[in-house]
């Protein structure tokens, strides 16, 4: 019998400790990948509050956003991308945005395990409190920091792995880990699957992290649902050659009502302005 010959690793991912449900309202903070996340969320009309106060890397900074937020869903995603801090010298306190003021007010530092664990368990345990079904899911982003070197972009990487896996593993019922930097490290190892900067994901890897994701922890009917969309979804975005035809009107009308049967079915989708034009 001739052997199979294998050209990549595939990345397990086990279903995850939750069902998302058709068009349910999602919190996402932390880094670029919670952002990208959140635009594919977006895009398929879930109601999503991603970053409201800027894109935040540590853990530190993710516990600031969701203390100040008013959101009280049951699905959050955080995304951690570095362990690296900020500190404003005056007041030792760890500062979201330096907001372009001098480096000489700051202090860089990391924080150990011990410290990305204890915020992480203050942010799920500040979620627990205002909803005690709340499902947490962790990642670590995939973007890797040239700036510390490769050998410090690993090593602070490690740091957030070890506090997530930590983390999933005390709060069992209310924490999840997907695996977003494990996908990409060893599953698509190829520059193809990188912007030019070869170091963030590129489009295609954001679009397979979406489907894996999808894959992992919705439900049937919010994957029916999006199975649904997408076709309306393309309708919106088609761009005629002649848009005062009469063959375009009719086209527009009939996907204006399309859509409107849609949100009829599914009253929690967040249509956008630009979709009812």
């Amino acid at each position: 019998m001739k052997r199979q010959v294998l050209f990549r690793t595939v990345v397990d991912v086990d279903r995850l400790n939750l069902e998302v449900q058709p068009c349910e309202p999602i919190l996402l903070v932390g880094s670029c990948f919670a952002d990208n996340i959140g635009k594919c969320l977006r895009e398929a009309a879930f109601p999503v509050t991603v970053n409201p106060y800027g894109v935040m890397y540590n853990p530190v900074s993710v516990r600031h956003t969701v203390e100040k937020v008013d959101f009280d869903g049951r699905i959050v995603f955080l995304t951690l991308g570095t362990n690296h801090v900020y500190v404003l010298k005056e007041t030792g306190e760890v500062v979201d945005n330096c907001q372009k003021r001098p480096q000489r007010l700051f202090q860089e530092t990391v924080l150990d395990v011990d410290a990305c664990y204890d915020n992480l368990a203050a942010t799920v345990a500040l979620l627990q409190k205002r909803r005690q079904d709340v499902k947490v899911v962790v990642t670590v982003s995939p973007i890797r920091y040239a700036k510390y070197g490769f050998h410090g972009s690993a090593i602070s990487k490690a740091v957030l792995l070890l506090a997530a896996d930590r983390l999933a593993k005390d709060f069992p019922h209310h924490v999840c880990y997907f695996p977003a930097y494990e996908i990409v490290n060893d599953e698509l190892r190829d520059y193809r699957f990188y912007a030019p900067d070869m170091l963030h994901p590129s489009q295609q890897a954001v679009d397979y992290l979406w489907q894996r994701l999808v894959e992992s922890c919705f439900s049937e009917a919010a994957i029916k649902y999006l199975d649904e969309w997408r076709p309306v979804k393309e309708a919106l975005g088609h761009r005629p050659f002649d848009a005062e035809s009469e063959a375009y009107r009719s086209f527009k009308a009939l996907t204006q009502q399309k859509l409107k049967l849609l949100h009829e079915k599914y009253p929690g989708m967040h249509i956008e302005p630009a979709w009812m034009e």
